[in-house]
């Protein structure tokens, strides 16, 4: 069974996932299940991965609430072999928003919503999956 926001990844093609609709089935690639990606919620060691989320300052929201998320306490490197590949947003109306990442970009981006975020998370191509709470 799988959950909606679930994320899978293929570990012979590298393929990843996000479930959209909860399903019974079983995800596969590549002729093999797909992994199911475990969210950190604590940083580990010196690599700083856990997504941080700070209010931007009324006059850049343009009449909405305005987020900056940036990965980790000291910025993420963005190399062609260790990067961010994405930021995510969610609210607690189940909307989300997400930002895809290259090598050699600042690893952040700013969403505008009115809703309550709920958790925001990051996916790093060597790291893995990493989620901060914001609101049950």
């Amino acid at each position: 069974m799988t959950n909606q926001k679930q994320i899978y990844k293929c570990n012979i093609c590298g393929n990843i996932i996000e479930v959209l609709h909860s399903g019974a089935g079983e995800l596969v690639c590549c002729g093999q299940p797909m992994e199911l990606i475990s969210s950190k919620t604590e940083d580990e060691g010196a690599e700083k991965h856990l997504p941080v989320i700070e209010e931007l300052p009324p006059n850049l929201c343009q009449g909405k609430d305005g987020f900056r998320i940036k990965i980790g306490e000291q910025e993420h490197p963005m190399e062609e072999n260790h990067y961010i590949e994405w930021i995510e947003i969610n609210t607690v109306d189940g909307k989300s928003g997400k930002k895809f990442l290259k090598p050699g970009e600042k690893p952040e981006s700013n969403f505008y919503t009115r809703m309550e975020v709920t958790f925001i998370r990051a996916y790093c191509n060597v790291h893995g999956l990493w989620e901060t709470k914001i609101h049950d």
